[in-house]
């Protein structure tokens, strides 16, 4: 995907700040913004809907509309297309992104929601698969043709030691993913680890073995909430506000994850309360992780960021490695004080 696919990002994302403002009950002007998730509509995602619920975008000027994602890395050409202002998207897609595409960059990241990403390689114990990914060697992982856990996999070959082709992939839509483990058609398969709820639905925890990256010595960021970089120089105070009315949610979820659950249901009544706040305290471990605790939510450690920007690039080939500054723009984020995960949490 190169620069020139996006000659009309400019025009389409101006237009759209230029957009007619709705009005509040009260008379109110309020700014239309579009948010994509990274895919579909889960506990993962929860603290965006008691946002939206409980009216902290309206009480931020903003009439923000929440729609399901095509995957992490699909949320970055959104934006950038313009038909999105604003979403969910991997750090490591980013960093490729604004690489392949370089100068002014068309999106960026304003506020880190994974502080580090929740990959995980799960296997089945009946297969050999244990908790060393050198058990992997040999075996059938399956994965979705274009993914991030996937495409982050020879970063942690390298830290183990491994071949970047140790095991056969066997590519699977997300959605066959279960189905494919529970009938034992492969020996393991790629995750978010927060997504793997569904999966320990259906088989034990205790028949599986949960293989996560960051245990690998594999320090990524990932997911963000991502901004159109239009957006950031148009109309900074709208980001800071989106990012505000957020971290309210987040901070609150952290809290008591219940009321968030129950907002998020609101769209989609078909999910079980007790299986998505399960999901949530997964979430909350890569969200709330140690980094986290030390700077605050949405932030990040620019030294980290670096040697991601370096390791993406060799894995990923890139002839240009775009400075950590083009790819996270911290500028817009709430005060330290507003960004303090609770202390019971």
């Amino acid at each position: 995907m190169h620069r020139r696919s996006f000659l009309a990002a400019t025009s389409a994302v101006a237009a759209s700040l230029a957009a007619p403002s709705v009005r509040a009950q009260g008379g109110n002007k309020l700014t239309p913004l579009k948010f994509t998730l990274d895919f579909r509509i889960n506990g993962q995602t929860a603290p965006f809907f008691l946002a939206q619920a409980k009216g902290y975008y309206k009480d931020e000027g903003l009439d923000v509309s929440i729609d399901t994602g095509a995957g992490s890395v699909a949320s970055i050409t959104r934006i950038a297309s313009g038909v999105y202002q604003l979403g969910l998207g991997d750090i490591s897609s980013l960093i490729e992104f604004n690489a392949q595409n370089p100068g002014t960059p068309m999106v960026q990241a304003v506020y880190q929601y994974y502080n580090r990403a929740p990959f995980v390689i799960i296997g089945r114990k009946d297969r050999g698969v244990t908790g060393d990914f050198k058990s992997l060697a040999g075996k059938k992982v399956a994965a979705a043709a274009v993914e991030s856990t996937r495409r982050a996999w020879p970063m942690v070959a390298r830290k183990q030691g491994m071949r970047a082709d140790a095991f056969q992939w066997q590519t699977t839509d997300f959605s066959a993913r279960d189905n494919v483990m529970v009938r034992g058609d492969v020996d393991a398969a790629t995750y978010f680890h927060d997504s793997a709820i569904s999966l320990f639905a259906r088989m034990k925890p205790e028949e599986l073995s949960v293989l996560k990256y960051a245990d690998a010595g594999v320090n990524l960021y990932g997911n963000a909430i991502l901004a159109s970089s239009n957006l950031v120089a148009q109309n900074p105070k709208v980001v800071a506000a989106f990012l505000r009315a957020t971290n309210r949610a987040i901070v609150e979820t952290f809290a008591n994850a219940a009321p968030s659950i129950a907002a998020m249901r609101q769209r989609e009544p078909i999910l079980d309360e007790k299986i998505e706040l399960e999901r949530w305290g997964v979430t909350a471990q890569y969200v709330g992780a140690a980094d986290t605790r030390g700077h605050g939510l949405g932030d990040i450690k620019k030294l980290t960021l670096e040697q991601q920007v370096d390791e993406v690039a060799d894995v990923f080939g890139l002839k240009v490695k775009p400075a950590s500054d083009a790819i996270f723009n911290g500028a817009m984020l709430p005060s330290r004080s507003e960004r303090t995960i609770p202390t019971k949490a």
